[in-house]
């Protein structure tokens, strides 16, 4: 467990980002998969994708960035015309902080804790929660944690990354998203083209 007041520190089951999961654990996610099933290492989005998933507003993105509270991890804005392209993880990411911002966390101690899950792996954070009393970030990586937090008084609300990983999923899934590589659009598999296809057919 870690508080953003002291410092970043755990002490659950969490594996840093270049471990492999011990045997039994349940598999990683497949973040940001498109309905293709590309690589999610090669999907980039860029802002006004990254913004509707994540549920803010461009200038917020933009303003993370700039002071770089949240910065896109495919690639920066190099002046003027250049697009910023996020990765799946750096849109959980911002809806986290999204979600933090909105419970009155200060921006210090959100920037500690954008920092501890930039440096998880997939598995930790699909199993993370996040607990605050409004001032300190708490990590929980068992249930116990978040019971001993609750029954301590020190945990109001509670994020789960893990539920949080499967919205920006969803939303992604719906969005265009582009080839890191190449440049290439990809297109969002959204539920209203099934629904004029069986139209069309009927007719």
């Amino acid at each position: 467990m870690w508080r953003t007041e002291v410092g970043v520190r755990s002490t659950g089951d969490g594996m840093a980002a270049d471990q492999s999961p011990p045997p039994g654990a349940p598999a990683e996610p497949q973040q940001g998969e498109s309905s293709a099933g590309e690589s999610p290492d090669l999907i980039g989005y860029r802002g006004p994708t990254a913004c509707s998933a994540a549920g803010i507003t461009y200038r917020q993105l933009d303003y993370w960035a700039r002071t770089g509270l949240v910065e896109p991890s495919i690639r920066p804005a190099y002046g003027s015309g250049s697009q910023r392209l996020y990765s799946f993880r750096d849109i959980v990411v911002l809806k986290i902080v999204k979600r933090l911002l909105d419970t009155g966390v200060s921006l210090q101690n959100i920037r500690t804790a954008v920092q501890h899950l930039r440096s998880r792996g997939r598995t930790d954070l699909a199993q993370m929660t996040l607990m605050s009393d409004g001032a300190t970030v708490y990590e929980c990586s068992s249930p116990d944690e978040v019971v001993d937090l609750l029954q301590a008084g020190q945990g109001v609300f509670g994020i789960a990354v893990g539920v949080v990983w499967k919205d920006v999923e969803g939303a992604l899934a719906q969005l265009h998203g582009e080839h890191v590589d190449t440049g290439e659009t990809i297109v969002g598999d959204h539920p209203g083209d099934e629904l004029a296809r069986r139209r069309n057919r009927a007719g």
